[in-house]
């Protein structure tokens, strides 16, 4: 299911395991390869095993089992402080009793560079992350926001290949969330720093990244760029977890090349494109995006599976309107569409057919169990 194997680049996880216990793996050998400049992020629910990734690959936690590369050498036993990455944390970890640029300061000359150079480095980086102005404040006369900022340009101060971020937003709001998603992705990628960030918000997995790995159960369940990993879910937990999605169960009646189609538990049949299903016979759970599915028929290929949907509610959002359907005995099943003249709005408790491209829909693996 991972894309990753053994190809060398800037960062490698080589069958890396990691266990606390010595019995439970939290996470199983991973492999996993980083090109230089690459932005990836780790993506998945909390236990899943991608902070402990992170943690190995700064240095503040030790691989039970396999290698970590970093520029081809191995890490493993290198100390945190010798190896010259950067790290953001959600809870900025400035020192409180120095200045701004005291803090921007700290880590270069710790690495025994002179005032002037530090002096210069410092200025660039504020500079950087807009905080020019801040040199003399202390972090307790700084909004979240402004503190977040100093964290990343003392990340960046030193000029790091490799940058770690773990859910450095997590604590702002959701408009300052997004602006500094969107900075952190343009100095990322203006300055070619290879990047590792680690979210559950998959939100900004999907806007910041070149490629998102992501983690359940300890192992990478698909590895891939954001628009792959939204349009095509390898197994039902990817599907599940990236963006808003439908799902119905049943049975594979019969595969030919491009297209399965499904008998849904309730007796109707659906089209989809069969992922991990290979045999008629197979339970299988379809996945369908709620911009997707579709009420007009004309849009709709000619011989296309359409089903009979109840509408529970009908909610205007503004660009889009929501409906909620009752489709096959799920009353959960959402059809989202453009706000335009021509568009509908259904009046709960009306009938409608509703259907979609065969090639937008994917009937998966059901999910495992535990």
């Amino acid at each position: 299911m991972t894309k990753a194997g053994n190809d060398r680049g800037f960062v490698v996880f080589d069958r890396v395991q990691k266990s606390y216990d010595g019995e439970t793996l939290v996470v199983k050998d991973l492999n996993l390869s980083i090109q230089k400049g690459e932005f990836l992020t780790m993506l998945g629910p909390s236990g899943s095993g991608k902070t402990t990734c992170l943690m190995m690959l700064a240095g503040f936690e030790t691989a039970t089992h396999g290698e970590i590369l970093l520029d081809g050498k191995p890490i493993n036993n290198i100390p945190p402080h010798k190896r010259g990455i950067g790290m953001v944390f959600q809870n900025y970890a400035l020192f409180p009793h120095m200045t701004v640029g005291e803090n921007l300061a700290f880590p270069l000359e710790v690495r025994g560079l002179g005032k002037s150079q530090r002096e210069a480095k410092v200025k660039r980086a504020l500079d950087m992350v807009q905080m020019g102005d801040f040199s003399n404040r202390r972090p307790a006369q700084l909004s979240g926001g402004q503190q977040q900022r100093i964290a990343l340009a003392r990340a960046l101060v030193f000029e790091p290949e490799l940058v770690l971020m773990d859910e450095p937003l997590g604590a702002l709001d959701k408009q300052l969330r997004e602006t500094l998603q969107f900075e952190i992705t343009h100095l990322a990628h203006e300055l070619g720093i290879t990047t590792v960030y680690v979210t559950h918000d998959q939100t900004e997995a999907l806007t910041m990244s070149d490629n998102v790995a992501v983690f359940n159960d300890g192992m990478i369940q698909q590895l891939a760029p954001p628009d792959v990993l939204y349009e095509e879910p390898q197994n039902s937990f990817v599907a599940q977890f990236i963006g808003e999605n439908n799902t119905l169960d049943g049975t594979v009646k019969e595969i030919n090349g491009e297209i399965a189609v499904v008998e849904l538990d309730g007796g109707e049949l659906v089209d989809a494109r069969p992922v991990n299903i290979s045999h008629p016979g197979e339970r299988t759970r379809v996945s369908i995006r709620p911009e997707r599915v579709e009420a007009n028929r004309d849009r709709l290929q000619e011989g296309v599976h359409t089903i009979k949907a109840e509408v529970k509610e009908f909610i205007y959002m503004g660009d889009v309107f929501r409906t909620r359907l009752k489709v096959a005995g799920n009353d959960n099943f959402i059809m989202k569409t453009r706000n335009a003249p021509d568009q509908t709005r259904y009046k709960p408790g009306t009938m409608i057919e509703i259907g979609w491209l065969p090639r937008d829909c994917r009937a998966l693996d059901l999910p495992q169990a535990g």
